[in-house]
């Protein structure tokens, strides 16, 4: 039996031992060590010990489940993920609505925590920054689009989970239903203080793919703005719009919602078919953030002849139906946006922390993600879920 100082002194030799097997296995490796302040577990091989919520086929049940993220490289960041919000579009690419996927797979960018560890060339974060990760984790940062044009659309685009990546032990990009995620530090943006990390997770997706394509449109003061469904998305669009002096008609089929979609700033809500025709030729601009196919002619119809429609959810398959005819008789501009590069997603969490823009949400638990799933496809949710990553 040991004594105390016996007990003491083999701990402390362990700890030796440990840390030179760790150091060797990072030489070896050709790893260069990060700065650590970290809880996760870095390995022998320089692997990151993760642990999260995961899909195991198209099914959409969501399982504990334990893997590998890749070595902290040297632009790299790990983040100790406190908050992660739920998208439909993670269930959309869990369940294989966009094409088969390679499972086991975590979803999740909507992504908030702590820098808990840097690369050695890294600047731009330092361990103990607050930090946030949207839907993309790497590109080339060398083509037109990644200089100028919006990295989303560069050809090699890592996005946040699915997508082939050499450097994962498990040969995809791996969510942010997790503990923490390894990140390149282009791809993450700072979070400010005065916005908690729950309420800034929403933004990272929700909040720039609704951003982006209102900043483009230059909103003035009065102009009428329409806002097609009102969920995780939607409802960030109308205080979005509100918040640049618009006057927004919010539809949706929810008339549950109608009481919170007034009191997000809304000055018209449309709950009903009839009153679509209340509003033909109305609107100045209009935004749909509808996860489903549907009819595009209907809801041209609401927007004067040259103004600007624009697409952002993204339903099954990516299509949507359109008759041409009705299309062109509506004489409006349609187009579609995909979420929005990384200054303008930095500009957004910082507008609204600044403003004081905050999404709706409801904290969950981890063993609660497939409940929350379920809310949302039945169009219960009020109005994004986050959950607690300590509870993974």
């Amino acid at each position: 039996m040991c004594d105390k100082h016996e007990t003491q002194d083999l701990s402390r030799r362990n700890f030796i031992k440990t840390s030179s097997a760790l150091g060797a296995g990072l030489l070896l490796g050709g790893f260069a060590a990060p700065s650590f302040a970290a809880s996760s577990e870095q390995l022998a091989n320089g692997n990151i010990k993760s642990r999260g919520y995961a899909a195991f086929d198209n099914s959409g049940l969501l399982k504990p489940w334990e893997f590998e993220r890749r070595p902290v490289g040297d632009n790299d960041i790990l983040i100790e993920i406190k908050f992660a919000s739920i998208c439909h579009s993670d269930i959309h690419q869990m369940k294989g609505h966009w094409g088969a996927q390679q499972y086991p797979q975590v979803p999740g960018h909507e992504i908030a925590g702590i820098v808990t560890a840097v690369g050695k060339n890294v600047t731009k974060f330092k361990v103990g920054d607050r930090a946030g990760v949207g839907c993309m984790v790497d590109s080339c940062l060398d083509c037109n689009s990644c200089k100028d044009q919006g990295e989303q659309y560069c050809p090699e685009t890592k996005f946040t989970y699915g997508y082939p990546d050499e450097r994962s032990p498990t040969g995809i990009t791996q969510g942010g239903y997790s503990n923490n995620i390894v990140v390149r530090d282009h791809f993450a943006v700072h979070i400010p203080e005065n916005i908690s990390l729950e309420h800034a997770a929403p933004l990272l997706c929700a909040g720039i793919t609704t951003y982006s394509p209102l900043l483009k449109f230059n909103l003035k003061k009065g102009d009428k703005v329409g806002v097609v469904g009102i969920g995780g998305l939607g409802h960030l669009a109308v205080k979005l719009a509100v918040s640049q002096g618009a006057d927004v008609y919010a539809f949706t089929s929810s008339k549950d919602k109608v009481a919170d979609i007034k009191a997000f700033g809304a000055k018209v809500v449309v709950d009903g078919e009839d009153a679509y025709n209340e509003h033909k030729s109305q609107l100045d601009y209009l935004i749909n953030t509808l996860p489903v196919k549907y009819d595009i002619a209907k809801y041209a119809s609401l927007v004067k002849p040259f103004g600007t429609y624009t697409q952002v959810g993204m339903p099954e398959e990516f299509s949507l139906n359109m008759n041409a005819l009705a299309l062109a008789a509506s004489r409006v501009n349609f187009n579609a946006s995909l979420i929005g590069d990384m200054q303008e997603t930095q500009e957004v969490v910082d507008y609204c922390a600044k403003n004081n823009i905050l999404p709706a949400t409801q904290l969950i638990k981890a063993s609660e993600i497939n409940n929350a799933w379920q809310s949302v496809v039945e169009k219960k949710a009020r109005y994004r879920y986050v959950i607690d990553a300590s509870t993974f």
